[in-house]
């Protein structure tokens, strides 16, 4: 089937159908290979708490714990199979252009991705686990649960991996001209605030810098 064929709404959302069900086998079999060494990235994970050790509230919170982070790492070893079969059934309707900067964008926004979490992990992460666990540590004894600590390191990882992908992002709009200079001028100061409102107080400089650097004054 040519791609330059105008597709019917039926055609479309066949592939759309096919598309979906190739993301989903290709997150089913990453999150499955993703068990194997569960353990191991549960242990990293942890390594930033140092001597401390995560308590379980409930019977079940560990092995819950253990599959998400299974299921965490599978999305990520599964995200260019999902990347490409979102380009590959947008790409009928971009013209040459567009097609060519989104073929630069795909891998070049994965490895901002991947150089975001890693930078996070090995820079961010430790001195945020180790400032909170000093912050008024005369006062009130910490004993941290094994849930909501996975939950905020994981956010964190994956939010930062986003930052990094922010000046990406909005070098490819400016390119196709979806966003000017001037229009990143006007809202330059409305970018800040809500970069500053969304990073926490901990971690305030790494969320500021890649998202605020993008504006031109």
């Amino acid at each position: 089937m040519s791609e330059h064929r105008r597709l019917t709404i039926l055609e479309h959302l066949q592939e759309l159908r096919s598309r979906l069900l190739i993301s989903l086998a290709a997150l089913a079999m990453t999150t499955a290979l993703s068990l194997a060494f569960a353990k191991p990235l549960m242990l990293l994970l942890v390594a930033p708490i140092g001597e401390g050790r995560l308590v379980a509230l409930s019977p079940t919170e560990t092995i819950i714990a253990f599959f998400r982070v299974s299921l965490i790492s599978g999305v990520v070893l599964a995200m260019p199979v999902i990347v490409y079969q979102l380009v590959r059934f947008l790409l009928p309707a971009l013209t040459d252009q567009e097609r060519r900067y989104l073929m630069i964008f795909v891998p070049a926004a994965w490895v901002s991705f991947a150089l975001g979490v890693g930078f996070a992990a090995l820079v961010i992460l430790p001195f945020a686990v180790r400032y909170l666990q000093g912050f008024l540590s005369d006062v009130i004894a910490q004993t941290w649960a094994v849930s909501p600590y996975l939950s905020f390191v994981t956010t964190f990882l994956l939010a930062m991996g986003l930052v990094f992908e922010t000046p990406l992002a909005i070098f490819f709009l400016a390119k196709l001209g979806i966003v000017s200079p001037a229009f990143l001028r006007h809202y330059r100061r409305h970018a800040v605030v809500l970069i500053a409102t969304a990073s926490s107080p901990v971690c305030l400089r790494a969320f500021f810098a890649p998202g605020a650097g993008t504006h031109p004054r």
